[in-house]
């Protein structure tokens, strides 16, 4: 049998496994395990080690809590080992691979690197060196706690990226070519990053989508840490949940986050947001939004990559077992929460003068909560200076009798090319349709032209001609497809969630 590979890091030596014609090194700690005393702390780097270390299983993803109404998490303690990584390389003796830094989505409060889904084969097979991160989610990354760092999750990938800087050419990447990629959580990470003037110089493009935009103010956040140490009989501060179970404080915040409704009357539309953690808008570590800080000159724009899906609220209308059951009630609340201020909710219902109250309920919540936060995002890049390409997926999944149409996270499976996946089975199908096929392999390959060259293969979005390509059983290249929502929310970029 051929020698495993093995590489050299700068902390130490790694030893991985040759799975189809790739070298795949799981579980490289790019920082310290967050827990004892560096439990809410920012990263601590990494501790050398001597001889060669195993880099054969993926690292244990953070205490998982459970988003309102979301599927249940893995709820296996499986070590505290939080802050780790995974290389796929197609050749560790080669040099100047692009490389691609994939961050998971999950609501802030969920997901791993090791989901199937991110299987990064097809990726590597098309010339290039993944990179794949947990981080921590949920109270542990992103709680406003007295003693403690904000936003540490974030914080937790840039220490990542900051190893990538290290070590990724030990593994056959060019560290001058790093791109970024997220969606949903991931995304507004991302979205973060390039506002934080710690990333500068760790990545070259990014990834987005599905751009959540979720961001808190410290008043809110203040308070919504409070709401959770009450629930556990303790004070919102690093020392005293320091003593608490990292599963039991995960499983609070889901008991918390559950229970937003019931705040709405102190905390507004983040009451609706169905998790209780998001990033914060501390001051410190992060200044201000993606968008204001884009669109005011305070971030320059880069090389961006950014879409989402056209129907990207209808999973969670289906997951939440409302679908058919959005009373005119539910849709003015969403309206009146979500739409623009002040005259948003009138704006939604002149463009959609035939819609009923399911139709104004999800569009509202899709422009909202991902498909404005995406567009802007794209808006705002090109206009600091930037290039920015957009894509909207509107290929339907067959899952469900077709009821969940081209929805949230439909594209992941797509971009990695994992229809094979457990998720990507369950939402493409056990023989996935030759459009799907088809157009799985143009986003991947549009990933893969982005990574390497900064084009994905169609022309970039500008005010004017708002081109867009258009994923379908026929793609195309079009101006902007919502255009009335464009319209609706043109010059209002999402705001923090704050006190109503």
């Amino acid at each position: 049998m051929p020698e495993q590979p093995t590489v050299r890091t700068a902390e130490g030596v790694v030893e991985g496994r040759w799975r189809q014609g790739h070298a795949v090194f799981r579980g490289i700690p790019y920082a310290q395990p967050p827990v004892g005393t560096l439990r809410f702390a920012a990263p601590a780097p990494p501790r050398p080690w001597e001889g060669t270390r195993q880099a054969v299983e993926s690292g244990p993803a953070v205490p998982q809590s459970v988003p309102h109404s979301g599927p249940a998490p893995a709820t296996s303690p499986s070590g505290t080992d939080w802050l780790t990584l995974d290389v796929c390389t197609p050749d560790p003796g080669a040099a100047g691979l692009p490389v691609l830094v994939w961050i998971h989505g999950g609501a802030y409060v969920a997901g791993g690197s090791a989901d199937p889904m991110y299987d990064p084969a097809a990726l590597a097979a098309a010339g290039l060196v993944v990179v794949s991160i947990n981080y921590r989610v949920g109270a542990e990354g992103f709680a406003l706690l007295e003693g403690a760092p904000a936003n540490r999750g974030l914080l937790d990938q840039i220490a990542a990226l900051q190893w990538v800087q290290r070590n990724i050419e030990a593994f056959g990447g060019d560290p001058g070519r790093v791109t970024v990629a997220g969606q949903s959580a991931g995304a507004g990470s991302i979205a973060a990053l390039l506002t934080m003037k710690e990333q500068r110089g760790l990545f070259r493009r990014a990834i987005t989508h599905s751009v959540p935009g979720w961001h808190c103010s410290r008043a809110l956040a203040e308070q919504a840490a409070a709401a959770l140490a009450d629930r556990l009989g303790t004070v919102p501060t690093a020392a005293a949940l320091s003593d608490v179970d990292p599963w039991r404080l995960a499983e609070a915040l889901t008991s918390l986050s559950a229970e937003l409704p019931a705040h709405r009357e102190r905390w507004g539309r983040f009451s609706q947001a169905g998790v209780a953690v998001c990033p914060v808008v501390d001051g410190d570590v992060l200044s201000e939004t993606p968008w204001s800080a884009l669109d005011g000159g305070r971030a320059s724009g880069t090389e961006l990559l950014v879409g989402h899906t056209r129907d990207e609220f209808r999973l969670f209308t289906v997951m939440t077992g409302r679908l058919g059951r959005i009373t005119d009630e539910d849709a003015r609340t969403a309206l009146d929460l979500f739409a623009p201020f002040p005259h948003g909710a009138q704006a939604y219902r002149a463009a959609l003068p035939q819609a009923g109250p399911e139709e104004l309920f999800e569009s509202v919540y899709a422009d909202a909560c991902f498909r404005m936060p995406s567009l802007l995002l794209a808006e705002a890049n090109a206009a600091a200076g930037g290039s920015s390409s957009l894509f909207e997926l509107r290929l339907a999944s067959p899952a469900l009798g077709g009821v969940l149409g081209a929805c949230h996270s439909l594209d992941v499976p797509l971009a990695f090319g994992t229809l094979d996946s457990p998720t990507g089975r369950q939402l493409w199908g056990d023989r996935p349709a030759p459009e799907a096929v088809a157009v799985s392999d143009e986003l991947r390959q549009a990933w893969v032209r982005f990574a390497t060259t900064g084009d994905p293969g169609w022309a970039a979005y500008e005010p004017d001609g708002q081109l867009t390509r258009v994923l379908d059983a026929e793609s195309r290249t079009v101006p902007y497809p919502e255009q009335a929502s464009r319209r609706i929310w043109e010059g209002r970029a999402p705001a923090p969630f704050d006190l109503a």
